[in-house]
This record gives C-alpha cells, structure tokens and sequence, in this order.
C-alpha cells in the first residue's frame, strides 16, 4: 500500500481499535506526535513500533522538538535552547553559533530518531520579529544569518540521519497575530516580502519538506500561502527551484477556517501544489478520510525515513556527543534561571 499525504494526530499514548483503522486507510501516510502522546521513552517506543507495524511500508511518524517552548518530549531528552539563542551567539560570536547550531540539530535529530521517530519539523526559517507565536523560535533577524545558521543546523540534522523542513514559507516572523487563533494578514510589497523568503530560496536544494504558513499576503494572492498556488508553484517550485515535498499548515488551525470546510481546506490546498497536509486533531481524522486524496511522490516519501547512521546508544558512547547534550542542557537551564 503506498503511503498517503495526510499526516494525522492521534489521541494518548497508545492505539486506540479507530486510529489503528484510520491507520489503514489509503490516504494516510504518517502521524504526528505531540505533548498528549508522550509519557516515557519507553511508552514512546512502543507507541511508535505499533504505529510502524500497522502496514508495509511503514507509516513515517513526526514530532515538533524545535526546543524551547516548542519541545513535545522532554522527560529523558536533551532539554534543548530555544533557537533565538543561535541568532544573540552570532552577533557576536559567529563560529560559536555555527557550531551550536549544528549541535542542536544534530542532538536533537539523534534523540528523536533514537525513540523511533522519523523527523522533527524542523528547522523554523522564520526571520525573528513581531510575531508573538514565532518570537524566540526564529534562529535571527536577518536573512544571512539566518541562512548562516541554518545551514549548520540543517548539517546536524543530515549527519544524525533525520530529513529537514523549513518552516513556515514564505515567512511568519513579521506578522504579530497568531494563525493558530485567527486570520493573519501580512499586507507589506513583493520587496518586503521577499527578506523573509530569502532562507527558503537560498536552502532550497537542502530540504526534503517545506511547510507552508496559514499567512494571507496580498501583494501575490488573496487567499493564504497554504492555499496559493501562486505562492506554491509560482514562486516555491519553480523561481526558488524546490524540488521537494510541500506540507500544509495545520488545517484546524484559525488561519485556514476562511477557506471552508476541512474537505475544502484539503481540497484547495492539494489544487494549490501541497504534496501533504496535516490534520493534527483527531476528531478531524474521520471527515478527512472520507475523500481520496491525490498520492504523493513514493520516492519522496522514502526519503523521509529516518536514516541513523548508529543508534542512540552508540552514539551516546561518545564523549563528543555526551558533552553536546550536556552543554545544550546547560544553556536551556541558564536561560529558564
């Protein structure tokens, strides 16, 4: 059975007899965790070995473990800094900030894969600015430094074996309202705009996935990113030449509700060039399915699994790796004191 393009959520920390059936459907090709579904590392390896033992081949499973305030998973992981902190070391210090950049990622890829996950979201590409929901989740203000940054981070991430995901294009960090609470509207020129795309178009060639934001720009469409296929095909695909897989936004969040229906989220955003949308509220799973989606590109999948080159155990036999968790531990502590 081919793996489908919605990444769903599920309700607690096992299986329940409906989300193994929704498993099962065509249109699923993985699952994203959150909070709700974590309990212990040793819960979470059985959930996700359930989860991969549903069908052939296996669903890919996902996680947003950005750090920060966005880190789902935190007993028994590194707790890891929020990615501001990357951008405040560059100012000054920019070696050392490239080189806790690829740290975090390369940490942060080894712990989620080493539990049976197949990516984290991540990187955000968001410049830092007005955006409250953004705010310390940007790497930094600027375009160069941003890309700078994310380069390395994205090299920890390759090197751990862990598929990347620049988010949210064309960029959320200079809007201040939120798109998980209501409509947002970035009404700045093309020029503007076009900062604040310039990580996308410069680390294209090195994302696997790029997600899309619930953002409404009116100087290239009406309608938001996610749901654009002048901000997906036009500009995304073919002028920044991204040759990988496009992933809405979560459609049950505020930002998308102005497009319709769940089915008419789903259906506008598939029209607009998304290879994959996420539906991360279970009680939203049943409406989803009750539509054939269109299958997205298998080798494109495929590339999505999680590729450890040793495992978590191996590689925390290293004293390189074991001072990397510790000094990312440290700075998160320092910056919660």
């Amino acid at each position: 059975m081919n793996l489908g393009p919605l990444i769903i959520g599920i309700e607690g920390l096992s299986l329940g007899a409906s989300e193994q059936e929704w498993l099962m459907h065509p249109n699923i090709g993985g699952v994203i965790l959150f909070s709700r579904n974590f309990e212990s590392v040793g819960q979470l390896e059985e959930l996700c070995a359930s989860i991969r033992a549903i069908r052939s081949p296996a669903l890919l499973i996902s996680v947003d473990q950005e750090g920060g305030r966005v880190q789902r998973f935190k007993t028994d992981f590194t707790q890891l800094p929020p990615l501001a902190l990357l951008g405040r070391w560059y100012a000054s210090h920019p070696d050392r900030a490239c080189d806790l950049a690829y740290r975090h990622g390369r940490v942060m890829a080894a712990e989620v894969i080493g539990r049976g996950l197949d990516w984290s979201w991540a990187p955000v590409l968001d410049l830092g600015g007005i955006s409250e929901v953004i705010g310390d989740r940007a790497m930094a203000k600027t375009p160069e430094a941003v890309i700078a940054l994310a380069k390395l981070y994205l090299a920890g991430m390759r090197d751990a074996g862990m598929a990347c995901c620049g988010k949210h294009y064309p960029g959320h960090g200079s809007t201040q309202a939120d798109t998980h609470t209501e409509t947002v509207y970035d009404p700045r020129p093309l020029e503007a705009l076009m900062a604040d795309e310039a990580p996308f178009v410069a680390l294209a060639d090195e994302l696997q996935m790029v997600m899309m934001a619930h953002v409404i720009y009116p100087a290239v469409c009406s309608k938001p990113a996610g749901f654009s296929r002048q901000w997906i095909c036009g500009r995304l695909k073919n002028k920044a030449g991204f040759g990988g897989l496009v992933v809405s936004d979560d459609l049950d969040m505020m930002g998308a509700a102005d497009v319709g229906s769940l089915q008419e989220r789903l259906s506008c955003a598939f029209d607009a060039g998304c290879d994959l949308a996420l539906v991360c509220n279970p009680k939203s799973v049943p409406e989803a399915l009750k539509v054939d989606w269109p299958t997205p590109s298998q080798a494109k999948m495929e590339a999505l699994k999680a590729k450890p080159l040793a495992n978590l155990d191996e590689q925390s036999l290293v004293s390189e790796f074991r001072f990397w968790r510790q000094s990312l531990s440290q700075l998160a502590q320092d910056i919660n004191a």
